[in-house]
């Protein structure tokens, strides 16, 4: 399908057997992400069966712009249009104002063509002041890495340090995994604690097989048994922890918290220069987590352009439409919560 925003770009989507030409377009542009990648047209897909709209700007037959968007439709938490679900941030990149705002144009026709409650634009900073917008409620958590893993060590506060160095007194190890054999039974019982049903693990098993060595686990063991696990991102210099968690012995032996410094000082000797801790509620448990780091809160700018829906979505836990729902959801058996939880995750965008 072609959409046409302004004569010149011209908009159109992702054609089959074209990734190569956005991502070569990805890598050229600073502003890009992870999130960016062409990828997740098929993890979305694939994955999770959502359908995708990946908008594609040319100008002199060059690429010019991307802006990613997948559709969720469900009735719980309504039909939206997001760049990009499940993803922290993949706005609006192009190399020119009229191209980002013909890109942005296109996605709002596109929305309107499809009829759903809204389109949603997820990105750093705001470009549409007009537009409704969340700007508070998410923030993000990034630091420069020093090339000495030591210089790193040190720039955690101290009580945080402690807290690693239990872990270390303790004997964790961390290992790297080729599958998910160990990880996906450690993040399925964190995330059910927290209250959150857990993604499919077809989903999880796509994203290591689209991005291959860009996309990294990594788990830690005590006496040989796995206690936690994180699966990593990794794009340019950046190091992107994503999904994690921690078995009934991860707090006992301050596995998570080893977890991230052993992440962290991995990457550092192999030459990466930005850890990227991910996006955050304010407020949360992660949140505080985060703090604790040493990092600093950066907001992101969510905007949305309204088509059927009057108000913005808040699909917060904290929300009392969801509250009880959470709280019911730490009750229920470990086996039930694998069983029901992928059917909820994928619609959580």
């Amino acid at each position: 399908m072609t959409i046409t925003g302004t004569p010149d770009p011209v908009i159109r989507e992702l054609g089959s057997g074209e990734e190569g030409l956005w991502d070569a377009f990805v890598d050229s542009q600073p502003e890009a992400t992870f999130f960016h990648r062409a990828g997740w047209k098929r993890v979305l897909e694939e994955g999770l069966g959502h359908r995708t709209h990946f908008l594609l700007a040319e100008r002199a037959g060059e690429v010019d712009g991307v802006l990613p968007l997948g559709r969720i439709r469900s009735r719980l938490f309504g039909d939206a249009l997001i760049s990009l679900p499940f993803c922290v941030r993949a706005g609006v990149v192009g190399r020119s104002e009229e191209t980002r705002s013909a890109l942005e144009g296109a996605a709002c026709e596109l929305a309107g063509d499809l009829g759903v409650d809204h389109l949603e634009l997820r990105q750093d900073v705001p470009r549409n002041p007009e537009w409704p917008a969340e700007q508070e409620r998410y923030v993000n958590f990034r630091r420069v890495l020093d090339a000495d893993p030591e210089t790193n060590f040190k720039a955690i506060p101290r009580k945080q340090r402690a807290v690693v160095r239990k872990g270390m007194e303790a004997g964790l190890e961390g290992v790297l995994d080729d599958d998910l054999e160990r990880f996906f039974p450690l993040y399925a019982e964190s995330v059910r604690n927290l209250g959150t049903p857990i993604f499919p693990r077809r989903y999880l098993e796509k994203l290591r097989e689209v991005f291959g060595e860009d996309c990294e686990v990594l788990t830690v063991e005590h006496r040989g048994r796995p206690v936690s696990s994180v699966m990593t991102f990794y794009f340019r210099d950046e190091v992107l922890p994503y999904y994690g968690g921690g078995g009934p012995e991860a707090r006992h032996h301050k596995a998570n918290d080893f977890m991230y410094w052993d992440l962290m000082r991995r990457a550092t000797e192999r030459g990466y220069g930005v850890f990227d801790f991910g996006r955050s509620k304010r407020d949360t448990g992660s949140y505080r987590f985060k703090k604790h780091w040493g990092f600093e809160p950066e907001p992101l700018a969510y905007e949305y352009h309204l088509v059927k829906a009057r108000e913005v979505p808040d699909v917060s836990p904290a929300n009392p439409r969801y509250r009880m729902l959470v709280e019911g959801w730490k009750r229920l058996p470990l086996p039930v919560s694998r069983v029901l939880g992928p059917m909820i995750a994928r619609n959580l965008g």
